[in-house]
């Protein structure tokens, strides 16, 4: 029974992937949004590292990691985000709920070569801002801002090892998706208010290369090193805008006008995301415990949109730092199986590259978690994590806004048992 509601939910979360905004956060009306660089749950839940890698769980970050894998895995994730909005004297609260990733990961060779696939959130568009000023001339001015939409990335990854506690990995993202803005506004005893409609159709790619070398430094301690590469990502953007007015009492349209894109030069035009390179360095015992740490760097002042500029917004550099690990009381325990729970925990704080009025944007945030085995019969690989985190971007300086959130996160890992037909019942 706990077999058919498990692949049941996961059937439901796929028919949902392309539906869902992704966030609620204004920071995404920014360049193409909220960029999601999602791991597994499991990897979430120690700070966001990407260098841990096993032979029962996905790491959506690391394909060196897939030629560990000893049997076919399959993966999925939701997600519930609840963030407290400050500006100023003003607070308001919002939620949003997602489908993380789904992904499958294989042995071609066992412990040596490994492939795997899925698709996953890349960017995120979910906004509403609304904005007063007064003109002298002109009295109250309105301007009203909405957007959604964002990027998926369908990927495919290859893991390979290469020597002994040496492994490598590649991985081909497609990234594709729609974005959509809105501008509408109104001014004080005017009849008619104005509007500014915006709708990119985005696709592209890139790839991720990483390395991971993990040797035994004593009889019981491991040493793991990692390296990743997410490569600079390339995408064209086909772009159409429309302006006109509407009636501000009745909201009726009154005019809607093309504009020739092309005489403007933003009709096609590229996105650019530069390189962003992480290392990292971890020790731990197998099937016991584990620390790490990871930083990554990313040279997001060559960042380029140019059918998103906006006039208060530059890019800088943006950096990384987590730490994290877990701990496993006794996973060869069977008489008690709180003994077998992975217990997680990390924390994460970097810079975004976001510059705002001035201000840059920076993220802090602990998280934690646990991964319980689901007990079923003749595997004792399969599980359920559960992991939580909260944290705070942004700052209500510049008259800006400041994030606090606390996200809780489900996944799901299971092996290849599961869709296994029966032969005794």
């Amino acid at each position: 029974m706990i077999r058919k509601i498990t692949i049941a939910i996961v059937c439901c979360m796929a028919g949902t992937i392309y539906a869902q905004n992704g966030t609620v956060s204004p920071y995404s009306y920014f360049g193409i949004g909220d960029l999601r660089g999602i791991n597994s749950v499991e990897n979430q839940m120690m700070g966001g590292i990407s260098m841990f890698t096993d032979s029962i769980h996905i790491n959506l970050n690391n394909p060196a990691g897939y030629a560990n894998l000893r049997q076919m895995t399959y993966t999925a994730s939701i997600s519930r985000k609840e963030i407290g909005l400050k500006g100023g004297d003003e607070k308001q609260n919002a939620s949003v709920t997602n489908l993380e990733y789904l992904a499958i990961g294989f042995p071609l060779i066992d412990n040596v070569l490994g492939v795997g696939f899925g698709l996953r959130p890349y960017s995120s568009v979910g906004y509403g801002i609304s904005s007063e000023l007064t003109d002298p001339d002109a009295g109250l001015i309105n301007n009203e801002y909405s957007g959604d939409g964002g990027l998926n990335t369908l990927y495919f990854s290859l893991g390979y090892k290469l020597a002994k506690n040496i492994n490598i990995g590649a991985t081909a993202n497609l990234n594709f998706g729609t974005i959509e803005s809105r501008r509408v506004q109104t001014v004080e005893n005017v009849q008619f208010g104005t509007f500014d409609f915006r709708k990119s159709n985005i696709s592209g790619g890139n790839f991720k290369l990483s390395a991971n070398y993990t040797p035994m430094i004593t009889d019981k301690v491991r040493m793991n090193t990692y390296l990743g590469i997410d490569t600079q990502v390339n995408m064209s953007s086909r772009n159409t805008k429309s302006v006109g007015s509407f009636s501000a009492s009745t909201g009726q349209e009154i005019e809607n006008i093309d504009v020739n894109l092309d005489r403007l030069g933003l009709k096609d035009r590229g996105i650019m995301v530069p390189t962003n390179t992480t290392v990292g360095i971890g020790f731990g015992q197998d099937r016991k415990w584990f620390v790490g740490t990871e930083t990554s760097f990313q040279g997001l002042d060559d960042y380029s949109a140019p059918f998103f500029t906006v006039d208060n917004l530059v890019y800088e550099n943006a950096t990384r730092f987590a730490l994290g690990g877990f701990y496993i009381p006794d996973y060869t325990s069977f008489t008690d199986y709180y003994k077998r729970i992975t217990y997680r925990a990390g924390t994460k704080f970097g810079n975004s590259g976001l510059v705002v009025n001035n201000e840059s944007i920076k993220d802090f945030g602990i998280t934690f978690g646990v991964g319980l085995p689901m007990n079923t019969p003749n595997d004792p690989f399969s599980n359920i994590n559960i992991g939580f985190e909260l944290g705070q971007r942004g700052t209500t300086n510049a008259d800006l806004i400041k994030e606090n959130y606390i996200k809780v996160s489900i996944g799901l890992s299971l092996n290849a048992k599961w869709f296994h037909k029966r032969t005794i019942d």
